[in-house]
This record gives C-alpha cells, structure tokens and sequence, in this order.
C-alpha cells in the first residue's frame, strides 16, 4: 500500500497546481490563474528557481489566494503534495525536455512527473523563441509527453515572434483536461 491511499485525498478536480517556469512570459501567470480560480478550491503556484528572476512569490500569492511552495517542507504539501490537476506554464525549453527525459531534479518537475506517473491531468505550455521551437528536441519532446497523455498548448504565433498561448487556450485546456479525467475516473 503506497502512502497516497492511506490517507485521505481531495478531489483532485477541485486542486490546481502552477508550475511556473523561468520565461519571460511568467510575468502572465497572475493573469492565468485568476481566469482558473473560479474553477477550483485550492491553487498551489510552484515556481522554479529561474521564475524568480521574472516574476515574485508575492505577485503569485496575490493572484487568487495562491498558496507558494517553494520547499518540500511547506505545508501545503505535507506530508506529500495533494492529487490535482497540473498547468506547467510557461514551460521553458529546460523544464520541457527535462520533463520528456523523466528528470525530477526540482520540486517542481517532481510534482509534474508524478502526476504523469499517476495519471491526473497535466496540462503543457511551452513559452520558447523561435529557434529553440525548431530545435528537434523540442518537437521530440512535445510529442512524447502528449504519448503519455500529458495535453500540450503549442506557442502562439504573436507579431512574427512565438509566445506562450493565449490565457482563454490555456484556460480551456485546463478545464477539458479536468473534465475528461473527471469522466475517466468517474470521481
């Protein structure tokens, strides 16, 4: 018997996890996470060490009631994270082939690859430049994290330049993802 089913889980459909990665469109993910907070119960931002550099744990705990880890001793994911659905974005062309190669080195691919492992949704959005979206790897990657049933939101094209997509692709690919997994488990 594994520690997750010895005690009791929230409905994974009413958790959201934000894995905020160090892009430059991080600066958005205020902005994400109030079009998802109507949708959830609980919202717990896990940025990276880079995301620091664009965007503050107080911008992100402001968003919506966000809960903040940034340890594997905060509260909000003791004694281990919660199942809920996952939202990777931005997810940088580090963070994405990290996830691809099965590397949990940080708290925040950890939480990623085990909901993979577990099969609650995990939902993808690359933020890369125009060169690393056409580096071979990159496609390579998004493909088999879309064979393990992970969704992946492909960038948006903006002004000739590529972007993390639009907040309503986004939003909706979170909630289909939550649905579909909600009609899967039939929770």
């Amino acid at each position: 018997m594994t520690r997750a089913s010895t005690a009791e889980q929230p409905d994974p459909r009413r958790v959201l996890y934000v894995i905020v990665s160090g892009a430059g469109t991080a600066r958005r993910v205020p902005e994400i996470i109030e079009a998802l907070a109507s949708a959830f119960d609980r919202i717990i931002a896990v940025p990276t060490k880079n995301a620091g550099r664009v965007i503050s744990q107080r911008e992100l705990a402001l968003a919506g009631g966000v809960e903040v880890v940034d340890s594997y001793f905060d509260a909000a994911i003791l004694p281990y994270p919660p199942h809920g659905v996952v939202l990777v974005a931005p997810c940088t062309f580090n963070s994405l082939n990290k996830l691809a190669a099965g590397i949990a080195d940080t708290l925040a691919l950890s939480i990623t690859a085990e909901a993979i492992g577990r099969g609650t949704p995990v939902i993808v959005a690359p933020s890369v430049n125009p060169p690393l979206h056409a580096h071979p790897r990159t496609e390579e990657s998004m493909d088999t994290l879309a064979s393990w049933g992970v969704t992946v939101i492909p960038p948006a094209a903006s002004d000739g330049w590529l972007t993390l997509a639009t907040t309503d692709a986004i939003v909706a690919a979170v909630l289909a993802a939550r649905e579909a997994y909600a009609a899967d488990a039939q929770v």
